[in-house]
This record gives structure tokens, C-alpha cells and sequence, in this order.
């Protein structure tokens, strides 16, 4: 179909479905090719291409002066036809068209707008891209045709499939699919988009595929069929296609077929919004199906124009090479008509001529539907592209020309790659308020509408438009959704849920299953002290030092202290314990004052059994040191106290054993002497020299080495342990080796002093609590070592109870009895004849 005009735009549609190849003998010249089924649809691609030239030409503003012209081709769905009229095209007609200089010749074809696949328009740039022919496609998608160096002259107002394939993943992850199956054609169309959307998709972390089929070309029903039964057992619902319409009637019959429900289909530009498979027998398989969709668009006028095409308006002074002129062709499948002369026959079976008059309203419906422009409109922006650029160069300027020389291109010998110049530069906005640029790639910005399919409650299938996806010059792609308007088709009326694995909650992490996709995994609970607060978390994080996982490992929580308290059963024992103690001390120190005077507690040194029991009382409270949390003041006291107290103890027991031993050797004839070294002065010195030296070792070991308060999280890990460190082991061991080395000289010289006369027996009893005391420590150590944090203290507390007790009951248990319940025998009497009195 042509129209002469000063400069002529090419066109490439498919106004033909298929084509039947001739038999090659190689004995005959060969046969034409024979289009096959009549695209109404492919038709109206064509007229708007022709209208938006047409509007071109009326315009004023927009190339004044020059009048466009047009040569529309139909490439019949087939690679050899569509390329050879892109030669044709590119290398000039047989058709002569007068020019309005008069002159004879082929006017210049400066661009094309096509062609309609993608594997037709590589085939076709490759070629015509050496002639630097411009051009601008409508329909192809394959991202490979945006590689500039082996395509440098094509341009496209679709966007390409890179886009559709990221706007699809924006699609899954807004609805959490993560599992999805992959279906594409088995041509350039589809092999480039699973390269791309594998790609794509694993870098984006938004999900893997569970499989990736072929969809194959022609009659394959056995392929079909296993394509299908994958899909039936994969666990996942989601099914994404990028194919044509072809391809999904084929596979979508073995759907039916096979009873294959609960599938999402999502659906590419292709097949979203094919009117051949929105029937009531599909629908109930596809209704629910999201695709992506063309950009519609509003193209006033268009209607007005199908609706006044005509034969006799339209039909060329010579016809194409493939049979009559489209629009004859479109009128003849439109009312089923045939033009004179008829095919042999055709009359005798009852057909009808065509006038040419008939009633397009009533009878081309299909065509005269301009309610979703979506194709078209990618034409319309591909026409007007064409013309701005065009205006562009012959707006040029004498001397400021972008040429060689600052030269400009004119009118009579413009060149197609001086127009590339200016193509690559294009900028405007339709009326239906969209932007229309190129990048470096030749790809315009991207926009898609998401199209939802609906099946309505009265039979009738509806497409409705949900959303949006478009990428801004300086944004990423922007997915923009109407949740609540989506039609889903399952019984909760929700988005199905497709994952191979259930979402990790937090407190466990993903751990991959081996040689499955990154999307199949098991959830591990996070080990404890780790935490997992996202869902999905690919580790488990370890809590602060201070701090504990929870019993659903979602966060952090402060560990428990563990010391020795005032509020738990053990401390509250041992601190009755020690108050009982010190209590029973207290007694036994007014019993002794009140008896003071008595020969009981005169005898031996009364002084020092006063001091003795003011030891064991400090002893006994020095053990509520070790209760408590730990503070740097209590770690520092506890253990001087400790060994200080017991020091004064111990030291009056050896002092009190030296003066039994002095006495008894005073008793003998010339030991007189021996007692003025033990006199009341010698012996409070004895015991301050010996205590004073515990004191200067508790001195140098807090100033040296101090005991602190350590966070000790060894024992338990859930537990802080509250404890005193010793600083230095050496000044501990020190001290407790100063206490044990009195200790062991009291028990020896005691010991030695057993079986002295009955009146000096005290010794025996000084033996038996310096028995308990060195017993309990010896024990001590051991248990002290082995026990750990609180336990530590306590094994202390009671080795410190357990040694006073010892002390206070042996060496005065036997006198408070005499005192309270035998004053008879507390005189001076019964004490010298003690020891026929005890037995």
C-alpha cells in the first residue's frame, strides 16, 4: 500500500498471519508465496500508520511544506517476505512516482517503521543497517537489539525485554513469589529473555525458578504434553510465559486437556491481552492471569479515519506483489465478498461481489475498536519520531549544521544517516501527555502497563489495567499497584503463595538444601546466644557480652546475675548461720563477763578469752562480707577481715597453749623463770605482733594486687557470675598459709600438751577445736577450687562458719556448761581437782 509524498516512510506489518511456500522443483520458475489468514488486527497497525501521516501532512506547524508519503508492506508472519520488502525499501521499487520537481525516480526512503517481531527486525537491522537506514520498531523486545555496534540505525518505541524482565521480578517480590516457573519461545524473542531473566533474577535476590521449558514452534504435542506435566508436579504456582499467541493457544489446550488448576499465569506484552484466549472455556484456567502490557495510549481521530476508509480510496495504481491491495483484501474478509472478476466458482457456490459500499459500521467492528490502543500507539510515537527528526534537519541552519563543513542536509539530497543524527536527538510529548526520547541504545523510556485478567459473574472476560511500571531518566523502575482492584482466581480470593520454602521466622536462619535452588531451604533454630530478628536471616547473630539470647531467639536479653544472695535459700541460711554465730559469741562473752570473777574464766589468761570470743564474733561476721553482690570495697574487706579476724583468733589459742605449756614448766623446780616471759603484757603483745603481720600481708596484697569484682560468664552461658577475683593468688595463698602455720603450731604444742596434770587440761580441749579447724581448711581448699562462681564464696562462708563454730563450742561449750548447769564445781577447789571431778 503506497501514498507519493516528498519523502517516503516504509512500513512493515503482519496483516497476514502465515504463508504457504511454494513447491521447488527447479524445472519452472517458481510460485509466489501465498499470504494466508487475514490479521484485522495487523490491518489496523498498518491504517495507523497511514492516519498518523496523514495528520502529519495537515499539520502546520510540523513539517510545513513537505508532504510525507508512506509504502506499507506485509510481511505475512514470515522472515523472507518481511525481509525482502525491507530491501525493497531500503534499495528502491519498480513503482516510478512523479515528484513535484517533475522529475522521474524513486522518491527517498528515509526510515522505516517495523517490523513487528523481534527475530524478523535483527534479521532485517543487520542488512539495513549497512545502507544506514533508520529503523524504528513498535513491537520488537529482544534486549539484543540493544547492542549499538551491530545495530546502530535501529530504534524502538517498546520497551525492551530487559525492562519487561525487571518489571516482572518487581511484580514477584511485590507479592512475595519467590518460586515461579519460566515458559519462553523457541526463538530469539524467548531464548534472550531466559538468559536475561535468570540473570536478572538471581542478582536480584528476588526468588529462583523451578524450572525453564522451551515452548516449541509448530505441531509438538508430545513436548507439549511434558512441558505440561512439569508444571503439574512442580510445587510452584506461579508460571511466567513470554511467548506468542501461537505458542499459549498450543499449550494452554494441553492445560485444559490435563485439568491443570491453581496456576497464577503472569503474562509477557506477547499474549496480554490475546482476545483469542479470553473464551469461557479457557477463562476458568486463565481468568486471574497479570500481564504486562503496552503502554495504551489515546489516539484522537483514529476512529474517524478506519471509519472512512474505502476500496476506491485506498487502492493503489498498482497492486503488491502478494495479491490485491490490503484494503481490498480487508474488505473482502470483512464481508466476505469477493471484487469482480471473482475466483472461478465462487459465485456458483452462492458468494457475493463486493460493491465497495458497504456499511463499515455494521460490519468492522474489530477494526473500528480503538478502545485499547496499545500497538498502535507505539506506531503512532514511531511515525511522529520519524517526523521530528526529519523537521529537525530541514530546521537547520546554513553554517551551523552538524555536518562536515557545518553543513545542513536539505530536502532534495538528505541522506537516511544524516536523519540518524537527528533521530538519536528526538524529543517530544504526545497528546496523550508521554515523553518520547531514545537513549544510547536507541530504546525509548520504558513504561508498561499491568493488566489484569477478570472473568465476570455473567460469562463476559474483562482486561483491566491495575498498575504501572516505568522507568524515569534518572530513577529506577517504579512499580506502582491497585492491590484491592486485582481479580484473583482461587477460592480465598487471594494472592496464592509461591514459595519452595515457607519464610524464616526470626530466631532461625536459612540453611541452603543441598543441590536445590537458593530458594529451597530448611529453618534452623539460632543457636544459643544468637539471635535472628529478620525474617529470612541467612545468619544468626551473637548477642553482647552482657547479654542472652531469649527462649525464641528474636532478640537479646540481659543475662541474669548469679551471686550469692541475701534473697536465695543458700545465702539466707548462711546468714542466719552467721548472725546465729554471732549471737551464740555474744552469749557466751556476757555469760563470761557476768562470771567474770569466778575461777573458770579467771583461769588461764581470763584477758585473753574475752579477746578470744571478740575474734570469733569478728570471724563470724566477716562471713556476711562474702553475701551479696560483689562491690571493689566488699572484695577488698572480705578477705582482710577474714584473715585478719582469724588471725587474732588463732593467736590467742597459740598464746593460751604457750602459757598452759609455761605454766606446767613453772610448776617444776627451777622452771620459775620460764613464767615472766609469759606475763599479761607478753602475751597482748604476742597476739598484736602476730596479728599485725596478717595485717601488713593484707596491706601489701590490696595495695599490689587488689581483689576487684570480675564478670565472670565461663561458668554458664546465660549467667553472669558476679565474683571477686584474688588479684594476686600469691597474697592469697599467704594469707591462708600465715592462718594454717598458726593454725598447725597451736594444734602441735597442744597436742604436747594433752596429757599434762588435769588442772592445766585446757590443752585438750584447744587440741580438739585446732583438730576441727585444721580439718575444715584442709577440706577448704579443694572444694573451694572446684567450685565455681557463688559456690566459691560459699564453700568460704561455711569453711569460716564451720572453723568458729569448732573453736567457740570446743573451747567454751564445756565451760558455759559449768557455769550454768554445775556451779558447784566453779571454784578454785574443784577446778585444781578437775580431773577426778570430769571423770
Amino acid at each position: 500500500m503506497h501514498k507519493p509524498g516528498d519523502v517516503v516512510l516504509g512500513g512493515l506489518f503482519e496483516v497476514h498471519y502465515t504463508s504457504v511456500f511454494p513447491e521447488l522443483s527447479f524445472t519452472s520458475e517458481p510460485n509466489q508465496l501465498t499470504c494466508q489468514r487475514f490479521v484485522t488486527v495487523g490491518f489496523r497497525h498498518a491504517m495507523t500508520m497511514a492516519f498518523a501521516i496523514d495528520e502529519i501532512n495537515k499539520n502546520s506547524h510540523l513539517l510545513p511544506n513537505v508532504t510525507l508519503g508512506y509504502s506499507l508492506y506485509d510481511n505475512c508472519g514470515t522472515l523472507v517476505i518481511g525481509f525482502r520488502a525491507a530491501l525493497l525499501l531500503a534499495s528502491g521499487q519498480k513503482e516510478q512516482f512523479l515528484l513535484q520537481e517533475k522529475c522521474l525516480g524513486t522518491p527517498p526512503v528515509l526510515g522505516i517503521v517495523g517490523d513487528s517481531m523481534s527475530t524478523f527486525s535483527i534479521a532485517t537491522s543487520d542488512v539495513i543497517g549497512l545502507f544506514n537506514l533508520p529503523i524504528v520498531s513498535y513491537y520488537a523486545t529482544c534486549s539484543c537489539l540493544s547492542d549499538r555496534r551491530r545495530f546502530p540505525t535501529f530504534f524502538r518505541t517498546i520497551p525492551s525485554d530487559a525492562f519487561q524482565v525487571r518489571a516482572m521480578i518487581k511484580i514477584l517480590k511485590h507479592f512475595g513469589w519467590t518460586w515461579a516457573g519460566l515458559l519462553v519461545s523457541d526463538d530469539d524473542y524467548g531464548l534472550h529473555v531466559a538468559r536475561t531473566f535468570q540473570s536478572d533474577l538471581a542478582q536480584s535476590g528476588g526468588g529462583c525458578l523451578a524450572y525453564s521449558e522451551i515452548l516449541p514452534w509448530g505441531e509438538d504435542p508430545a513436548e507439549v504434553k511434558r512441558i505440561v506435566e512439569i508444571m503439574k508436579k512442580s510445587t510452584a504456582r506461579v508460571v511466567i510465559v513470554f511467548a506468542h499467541q501461537i505458542h499459549m493457544i498450543q499449550l494452554i489446550e494441553e492445560v485444559v486437556r490435563e485439568n491443570v488448576t491453581g496456576l497464577q499465569w503472569m503474562a509477557s506484552e506477547a499474549w496480554s491481552a490475546a482476545a483469542v484466549l479470553q473464551t469461557p472455556r479457557l477463562m476458568p484456567y486463565l481468568s486471574g492471569t497479570l500481564g504486562i502490557a503496552i503502554r495504551r495510549g489515546e489516539i484522537p481521530g483514529l476512529r474517524d479515519f478506519l471509519s472512512r476508509i474505502r476500496p476506491d480510496i485506498h487502492i493503489s495504481s498498482s497492486r503488491n506483489n502478494y495479491g490485491h491491495s490490503m484494503v481490498m483484501q480487508f474488505w473482502e474478509y470483512t464481508f466476505q465478498c469477493r471484487f469482480a472478476p471473482p475466483p472461478a466458482g465462487w459465485m456458483e457456490a452462492g458468494g457475493e461481489l463486493c460493491t465497495g459500499q458497504e456499511d463499515l459500521e455494521s460490519g468492522g467492528a474489530e477494526l473500528l475498536d480503538v478502545s485499547d490502543l496499545r500497538p498502535e500507539y507505539n506506531i503512532y510515537k514511531s511515525v511522529y519520531a520519524l517526523a521530528y527528526a526529519l523537521d529537525d534537519l530541514l530546521q537547520c541552519k546554513p553554517g551551523r549544521g552538524p555536518f562536515s563543513g557545518h553543513s545542513c542536509a536539505t530536502l532534495q539530497t538528505s541522506e537516511p544517516w544524516q536523519l540518524m543524527h537527528y533521530l538519536e536527538k528526538v524529543n517530544f510529548t504526545t497528546s496523550f501527555g508521554d515523553q518520547v526520547s531514545f537513549d544510547e541504545n536507541g530504546d525509548a523510556l520504558p513504561i508498561y502497563d499491568v493488566m489484569n485478567w477478570l472473568w465476570l459473574p455473567d460469562g463476559r472476560t474483562k482486561v483491566q489495567n491495575v498498575g504501572l511500571v516505568k522507568k524515569l531518566a534518572s530513577k529506577d523502575e517504579e512499580l506502582t499497584l491497585d492491590d484491592d482492584k486485582i481479580f484473583w482466581n482461587f477460592g480465598s480470593k487471594q494472592s496464592p503463595l509461591s514459595v519452595c520454602s515457607e519464610s524464616c521466622p526470626p530466631g532461625t536462619r536459612m540453611a541452603r538444601r543441598k543441590g536445590q535452588p537458593l530458594c529451597c531451604f530448611d529453618c534452623v533454630p539460632c543457636s544459643e546466644g544468637k539471635i535472628s530478628n529478620d525474617t529470612d536471616s541467612m545468619e544468626c547473630t551473637s548477642c553482647p557480652e552482657d547479654f542472652w539470647s531469649n527462649a525464641h531467639r528474636d532478640h537479646c536479653v540481659l543475662k541474669k546475675t548469679d551471686f550469692l544472695s541475701y534473697h536465695e535459700p543458700l545465702g539466707v541460711c548462711l546468714t542466719m548461720t552467721s548472725l546465729l554465730g554471732t549471737f551464740i559469741c555474744a552469749v557466751v562473752l556476757g555469760i563470761f563477763t557476768y562470771h567474770r570473777s569466778t575461777p573458770i574464766v579467771r583461769a588461764n589468761n581470763s584477758e585473753l578469752s574475752f579477746l578470744l570470743l571478740v575474734s570469733l564474733k569478728l570471724c563470724f561476721l566477716c562471713s556476711l562480707l562474702f553475701i551479696g553482690r560483689p562491690r571493689l570495697w566488699t572484695c577488698q574487706l572480705r578477705h582482710a577481715a577474714f584473715g585478719i579476724s582469724f588471725v587474732l583468733c588463732v593467736s590467742c589459742i597459740l598464746v593460751k597453749t604457750m602459757v598452759v605449756l609455761a605454766v606446767f614448766k613453772a610448776s617444776k623446780p627451777g622452771g620459775g623463770a620460764s613464767l615472766k616471759w609469759f606475763g599479761a603484757v607478753q602475751q597482748r603483745g604476742t597476739v598484736m605482733v602476730l596479728t599485725s603481720i596478717q595485717a601488713a600481708i593484707c596491706t601489701a596484697w590490696i595495695v599490689s594486687a587488689s581483689p576487684a569484682p570480675h564478670k565472670n560468664t565461663q561458668y554458664h552461658n546465660d549467667k553472669i557470675a558476679y565474683e571477686c577475683v584474688v588479684g594476686s593468688t600469691v597474697g592469697f595463698a599467704v594469707l591462708l598459709g600465715y592462718i594454717g602455720l598458726l593454725a598447725v603450731l597451736s594444734f602441735l604444742l597442744a597436742f604436747l600438751a594433752r596429757n599434762l596434770p588435769d588442772n592445766f587440761n585446757e590443752a585438750k580441749l584447744i587440741t580438739f577445736s585446732m583438730l576441727i579447724f585444721c580439718a575444715v581448711w584442709v577440706a577448704f581448699v579443694p572444694a573451694y577450687v572446684n567450685s565455681p562462681g557463688k559456690y566459691a564464696d560459699a564453700v568460704e562462708v561455711f569453711a569460716i562458719l564451720a572453723s568458729s563454730f569448732g573453736i567457740l563450742l570446743a573451747l567454751f561449750g564445756p565451760k558455759c556448761y559449768i557455769i550454768l548447769l554445775r556451779p558447784e564445781r566453779n571454784t578454785k577447789k574443784a577446778i585444781m581437782g578437775r580431773g577426778e571431778c570430769v571423770k
